[in-house]
């Protein structure tokens, strides 16, 4: 497992605060966290539904806007830039992967990949795209439509994605939850290799303990707070 670099966070979170609704209807999700995540550094946030895990992976990678405090990801000051600056910010810096996979059905696996890319202005958005599809072992695949390929082919293209662009982050909110677990183990081993191949910081959103326990650390949460912050003793299985 890659050591962490602790001297040079790729997030610094400060009494991040997330508020829905307004007046009486306003409900407080996130309820002042506090977490530095080093760069090169897996951890698992972990907690039942409810607790504010979701939320808070929304808010650390920019698909939804902090109420208050004070959030750094990747050298950018996340709490200053509106929606579409956001979006901007996260281009380059973050990749995420989802549960519900979010593949454009009418897109083959290599469009799904490079097209992202080459919208973003990368000349090697085909070549790079095909690369990460072989390195995902879906070399085979590549114009294939998302409707032929198995829900863990699927994912596998998911991940491809994601790290492709080369992002020093990458973000995976229950990437497992819609798949057996037999094929949820491989996808865990693709997306795990492809961190430590890459070097990217991953961020993995789970109630699987089996799966935060593959991480450097695991911080719990409830409440819509940080409950437990518990790294993993160096040198431990």
């Amino acid at each position: 497992m890659t050591s962490p670099d602790t001297a040079k966070p790729v997030i610094a979170a400060t009494d991040l605060r997330l508020t829905l609704g307004e007046g009486e209807a306003a409900v407080e999700i996130l309820r002042g966290i506090d977490l530095q995540v080093a760069a090169g550094e897996t951890l698992a946030l972990l907690g039942p539904s409810g607790s504010g895990k979701s939320s808070l992976m929304a808010v650390l990678s920019g698909l939804e806007q902090a109420s208050s405090g004070s959030l750094l990801v990747a050298g950018e000051d996340f709490t200053a830039l509106d929606e579409d600056a956001l979006a901007l910010a996260r281009r380059g810096r973050i990749g995420i992967v989802l549960q519900a996979f979010h593949l454009l059905p009418t897109m083959t696996a290599i469009e799904n990949v490079a097209v992202p890319m080459e919208l973003a202005g990368d000349e090697t958005a085909w070549d790079r795209a095909a690369q990460e599809l072989e390195s995902v072992g879906l070399g085979h695949r590549l114009t294939h439509y998302p409707a032929q390929l198995s829900g863990g082919e699927q994912q596998r293209v998911a991940i491809a994605r994601a790290i492709a662009p080369r992002p020093p982050l990458i973000f995976a909110d229950e990437p497992t939850g819609n798949l057996d677990a037999t094929t949820g183990d491989s996808v865990v081993d693709v997306l795990f290799k492809r961190r430590e191949e890459t070097g990217a910081t991953l961020v993995i959103i789970t109630h699987d303990r089996h799966l935060a326990e593959m991480c450097d650390r695991v911080v719990t949460l409830a409440d819509g707070k940080i409950a437990s912050d518990t790294a993993k003793v160096s040198g431990a299985a």
